[in-house]
């Protein structure tokens, strides 16, 4: 696939051409678009009889089973892309394109981007049953042995898996890793030193959130940082747009320059070229800042409800620290105090008191844990109040940002409501990546675990955390440190997200052929796709998506079924991809190799 990658247009169209000669002929020798697009479909509707035709005598016939199944999903996919009701609701036309090409228009063969060609060339692969010719390490199970040389095969196959997995983990060290503890302790006294301070108030949560990075000059003098790094953060300062690390964040990043080691914390906090482009434009201009559609399922002020027996009570709207990816991130300002009067919380919770059939409650913001112990407490103490409350859960990043922020007095708080058989108080957080399990963040997941309760992890799926192996690295260090794995979202929407942005394929991509070689307790979370108003879609749920149309740079148009139509009648969402092959360029240039990824090609 690298050839490909990197190979120029006319060479990926003779490619396109040899991966189906009976498609191009078709195509070549339609008289118009429609005639091509049914000539396609017949042709298509006579592969599948003939996969699936124990009478059939075709060479098709002998394709392995899961090479038949795989381009049965290929066709189905194709289908989808030449219908016309698709072509209107994306306003682009494939089959146009393809006609196009075989029959030499140079206009189209001008305007054809390289992103369309290699998701066709794949297409074409995959309703040929050749989608096991780019499989990522393809081991054959011998069945002819007998039940000992399968057995002996078996074996052999989940060691070279297991081995392949071990190896592919210990690529990505932990927070609390020797090296990164040197490095952690070298910036940690760095930062002492230039906020005049002593050990103690590094103990002290309040010291760093007074404390917060928020120029380039203190940044730049306490770690090295990377030409674009340096570029970026001054458009930020000129245009206005805000960016703030805690000290103790910052003192995960590499001292000496950006590492692979420390390129997911460094990303996720500071801005980046186009991140600062999109903010600037957005502030310029009326933009709606609810991507999620969250005002629209507000029955009161500061409650949000997308489920039927859980709702979301948002109390501060602020964080430590702003996060470049995150979807709330317009409406975070950096402020000292803006959490939610109590007069909209009595409102909420009075709300809440009367829906007996709400049973859960997510404490949210923001960050929550900004708030001082007493306020945070009379919160919990009014919900624990309520008959029909099952489960109190702390939505919080402290864990990550600023671990110093679970105290003892905290946790007792915390604990006091927690009551085995009758209510649950847990913490939902967000680690990213096995660089923020440091000693400290493990130190205060401890302190939770020993009070009784529980803590859920929560991950963004991105750019910086989607190489082969490295999610799945995420999952065991969290299990190992007393988190369970729950979610895994992935990235969409605003425009200053895209650096952050990853196909869907590679989401589905990394759940079967990473996370399945885990064991069932490790692999935990779910691979979720979040529709405005609607909630969570199952990405592993091939009937609550589908692919409907390519679009000219490659980019997959997907078509979601929110969680409520099979029991309701619910519009569709429309949704349209990051590119493969930019994805895959992507890594090829970060120097990553992109045979690798090969099978990414066949997942919808």
């Amino acid at each position: 696939m690298k050839d490909l990658i990197v190979a120029d247009k006319s060479n990926l169209i003779t490619q396109l051409w040899k991966a189906s000669p009976w498609i191009y002929s078709l195509l070549n020798s339609a008289s118009s678009v429609s005639d091509a697009r049914e000539k396609i479909f017949e042709y298509f509707n006579e592969l599948e009889r003939t996969y699936f035709n124990v009478f059939s005598e075709l060479p098709n016939r002998k394709l392995h089973i899961t090479d038949r199944n795989s381009a049965k999903e290929s066709i189905r996919v194709f289908k989808n892309i030449l219908r016309t009701e698709n072509e209107v609701i994306t306003k682009f036309s494939a089959v146009k394109i393809l006609f196009g090409l075989a029959t030499g228009v140079k206009e189209i063969i001008d305007d054809v981007q390289n992103g369309f060609l290699l998701e066709m060339i794949y297409l074409f692969h995959g309703i040929s049953g050749k989608t096991g010719d780019f499989a990522f390490k393809q081991y054959t199970l011998n069945y002819t042995n007998g039940e000992e040389g399968l057995l002996t095969d078996s074996n052999l196959v989940l060691d070279q898996f297991s081995s392949a997995m071990k190896v592919g983990m210990l690529k990505f060290k932990l927070g609390n890793h020797p090296l990164r503890k040197l490095n952690k302790e070298s910036v940690k006294q760095k930062l002492l030193t230039h906020f005049v301070a002593v050990e103690s108030d590094w103990l002290d949560y309040r010291w760093h959130l007074r404390h917060k990075i928020q120029n380039l000059a203190t940044l730049s003098s306490i770690v090295k940082l990377e030409k674009d790094e340096i570029e970026n953060l001054t458009i930020a300062e000129k245009a206005g747009i805000p960016f703030q690390i805690t000290p103790y964040y910052l003192s995960l990043f590499n001292e000496n320059g950006r590492t692979d080691e420390d390129r997911v914390v460094r990303a996720q906090v500071l801005p980046g070229f186009r991140y600062c482009q999109n903010m600037n434009e957005h502030s310029s201009t009326e933009v709606d800042l609810d991507l999620l559609g969250e005002k629209l399922i507000q029955p009161v002020e500061g409650i949000s409800r997308k489920y039927p027996q859980i709702v979301s009570l948002r109390v501060f709207d602020s964080c430590p620290q702003i996060c470049v990816y995150c979807q709330n991130n317009r409406e975070l300002r950096n402020q000292k105090e803006l959490s939610t009067p109590e007069e909209t919380i009595k409102k909420a919770l009075n709300w809440i008191s009367e829906k007996t059939e709400i049973s859960e409650v997510t404490i949210s913001g923001g960050e929550p844990l900004l708030l001082s112990d007493e306020k945070l407490e009379s919160i919990i103490r009014k919900l624990a109040a309520i008959g029909h409350v099952e489960r109190i859960r702390i939505g919080t990043r402290m864990l990550v940002t600023l671990p110093s922020r679970i105290t003892t007095d905290l946790v007792e708080i915390l604990s006091k409501y927690n009551i085995p058989g009758k209510r649950e108080v847990c913490l939902v957080t967000h680690f990213e990546h096995v660089a923020e399990l440091t000693g400290e963040s493990i130190e205060a997941v401890t302190k939770i675990r020993r009070a009784g309760m529980s803590i859920y992890n929560q991950q963004v799926f991105t750019y910086y955390n989607s190489r082969r192996y490295e999610t799945s690295a995420l999952r065991r260090a969290l299990k190992l440190s007393g988190i369970d794995p729950y979610y895994t979202f992935h990235t969409k929407g605003k425009k200053e997200t895209v650096d952050f942005r990853v196909p869907i394929a590679r989401l589905e991509q990394e759940r079967k052929e990473e996370a399945r070689f885990l064991p069932g307790l490790v692999r935990t979370d779910e691979p979720v796709f979040s529709i405005p108003r609607f909630g969570k879609s199952h990405l592993r749920s091939w009937q609550d998506h589908e692919v409907i149309m390519v679009l000219a740079n490659g980019g997959r148009v997907y078509r979601f079924f929110p969680w409520q139509s099979r029991r309701v009648k619910t519009e569709d969402y429309l949704y349209t991809d990051v590119a493969i092959y930019d994805y895959l360029q992507r890594l090829h240039r970060d120097g990553e190799e992109v045979d690798d990824y090969s099978s990414i090609w066949f997942y919808y």
